[in-house]
C-alpha cells in the first residue's frame, strides 16, 4: 500500500524504505548517509527511523512529507 496518493497520506502510517526512496528522490544508501552522524551527508533534520520488530524499520510517513 502506498502512503502517499498524489499528496494525500494518513498520518500515522509508518512507510518502508522503498516508499522514502520513491518520495525522497534518493537511493537507500544515500538514506543512511544522511542519518549517519559521522557521513559528511548527514541531514539533523531527516526523519528517524522507527524499529517495527527486530528485522523491521519504518519511516513515519507524516515526517517524510514535511
Amino acid at each position: 500500500m502506498n502512503a502517499f496518493v498524489g499528496e494525500t497520506f494518513q498520518m500515522n502510517q509508518l512507510i518502508s524504505i522503498k516508499e522514502v526512496i520513491k518520495y525522497v528522490g534518493v537511493g537507500c544508501s544515500m538514506i543512511y548517509e544522511m542519518m549517519d552522524e559521522f557521513s559528511p551527508y548527514y541531514d539533523p533534520t531527516f526523519p528517524k527511523k522507527v524499529k517495527i520488530t527486530q528485522n523491521r524499520i519504518g519511516w513515519s510517513a507524516y515526517e517524510i512529507h514535511q
